[in-house]
């Protein structure tokens, strides 16, 4: 295997926007073959988690609500930004809290993943909570309109295997489930 360092060297940078959720900026770059590109972009964003939460029963918990920039209603596992000074799953749970309503169980770090690793500087961090419970009520934020849904395991299986999972991010963990529990699902 080569284990040659690649590292880009960076020229010059230029912020073009900034913002609390966002901020992007024009890089220029060398690569170690010499090649400078005058215009590489990148996506600065707070880290994420999100949340395979599966309650005492069973059941998985999941939320539907609306993505304008594809301009869709979807079900998606429980998710948000990691906020300054917090730790991942501090923020797991506190999104799932949130969201939901649901808290509690066991909890474990499941998967740490890149929604885009040549153009973003963020990870989202995945985890896994066993025995969660409905302990109260949501607490959206102004801007949410989320729903929560229960489902049973072969009906999250239903929704990987239909492409109704759209969220590549989320996706991800919910086949590492699958995979790892050695669950049937074809």
């Amino acid at each position: 295997m080569d284990h040659r360092d690649m590292k880009w060297e960076t020229l010059a940078s230029e912020y073009l926007i900034e913002r609390p959720w966002l901020t992007a900026r024009r890089d220029r770059v060398r690569l170690p073959t010499g090649i400078v590109n005058n215009e590489y972009y990148v996506l600065e964003y707070p880290d994420w988690v999100n949340v395979i939460a599966i309650t005492k029963d069973g059941e998985f918990v999941f939320v539907r609500q609306y993505r304008y920039a594809i301009g869709e209603t979807l079900y998606e596992i429980c998710a948000g930004v990691v906020e300054n000074g917090e730790e991942p799953l501090e923020a797991a749970q506190r999104e799932l809290s949130e969201e939901t309503g649901y808290a509690g169980g066991e909890w474990e770090t499941w998967l740490t993943v890149s929604a885009n690793a040549s153009a973003q500087t963020n990870l989202t961090h995945c985890f896994l909570a066993r025995g969660v419970e409905k302990v109260s009520a949501q607490r959206l934020d102004a801007t949410e309109d989320i729903e929560v849904c229960l489902f049973s395991e072969e009906e999250m299986l239903r929704l990987l295997r239909n492409n109704e999972i759209k969220q590549a991010l989320m996706a991800a963990p919910l086949w590492k489930y699958v995979a790892e529990k050695s669950v049937r699902c074809f």
